[in-house]
């Protein structure tokens, strides 16, 4: 179903700060990267969901696996990732995926997918494969994984989690005032219920979420939001600015300045999280190798 955004509800376009302009990407190493993918016909969230920090990361020779292909099952107002009805899956491609880890000299990486509501267990066993195949071939990379809710699937959930990743992240996205209109299919109870059995099931394996700004939310919203996932655990938190890919999409309410991110992780922090990423162009993925090294030292 294509999203609808009423015009009357629509505000003007707001310039966007000096602190959200960033450098067009075009190094070597970026170069090289997008030439890999094309060549062993990966997926990379960074390109699907159109982020701004692709540039600096690529640069730094890291990115965002996405696996399960480029469309998801569900239609979230604020993504830049196609929907639609998927393929079918590629049992192959966890063992490319590691490839390219491998070619790569990786020693971090961060391995999501769309939404796969089409499948049984969400698309879970191919997270679990595309781990072991980069542990077989890259025994001291580490690895995060950022895993949709699989529709609350218990199984699906302790499938990825017996293949031991590194961390866990789910992202929250928003407040629960605004699901409804952001997140197709999401629930926030399951968002919850998600990160907390992750913590019991395997409580060595930190859990970490993220949100984004901009939509319309309070702050005294974020804050409860913050408290309830801390409530359950979760470790590690993100906190960043959300950008309207299109006229399509939810529009951007307003800019958070820096001081406000600042402002926000003081809270989380107060709150009891072990390490805290906040800021205009934080994005889930990004810096999440020195992420988990500040997590790890912090523990």
């Amino acid at each position: 179903m294509a999203r609808i955004i009423p015009l009357a509800a629509v505000p003007p376009r707001l310039p966007k700060p000096e602190w959200l302009k960033v450098r067009a990407p075009g190094s070597p190493t970026y170069t090289r990267l997008k030439t890999l993918m094309r060549e062993l016909n990966l997926h990379t969230v960074c390109e699907e969901a159109q982020c701004p920090n692709i540039g600096e990361c690529w640069n730094h020779g890291t990115a965002t696996f996405m696996i399960l292909g480029d469309v998801c099952t569900r239609a979230c107002a604020y993504c830049a990732v196609a929907h639609g009805r998927p393929g079918a899956v590629d049992a192959a491609e966890p063992a490319r995926v590691a490839d390219a880890i491998r070619t790569l000299d990786l020693n971090y990486v961060v391995i999501t997918s769309v939404d796969r509501d089409d499948l049984e267990d969400g698309g879970a066993s191919m997270f679990a494969d595309t781990i072991r195949e980069t542990r077989a071939r890259v025994p001291a990379c580490r690895i995060e994984v950022l895993i949709p809710d699989f529709q609350g699937n218990e199984a699906a959930l302790h499938a990825v989690l017996d293949a031991r990743p590194d961390v866990l992240n789910h992202n929250t996205e928003t407040v629960p005032r605004l699901y409804r209109m952001a997140r197709s299919g999401g629930r926030y109870a399951r968002t919850l219920e998600l990160l907390d059995r992750s913590r019991r099931f395997t409580p060595d394996i930190p859990t970490k979420s993220g949100l984004m700004v901009g939509l319309g939310e309070e702050r005294d919203e974020l804050v409860a939001t913050i408290k309830d996932l801390r409530g359950v655990g979760c470790g590690i938190l993100t906190i960043g600015q959300y950008l309207r890919p299109s006229a399509g999409h939810a529009p951007m309410v307003r800019y958070y300045h820096p001081d406000e991110f600042a402002d926000l992780k003081r809270v989380a922090l107060a709150l009891g999280f072990v390490h805290v990423e906040s800021g205009p162009l934080v994005r889930s993925s990004y810096h999440a190798h020195e992420t988990a090294d500040a997590y790890a030292a912090a523990r």
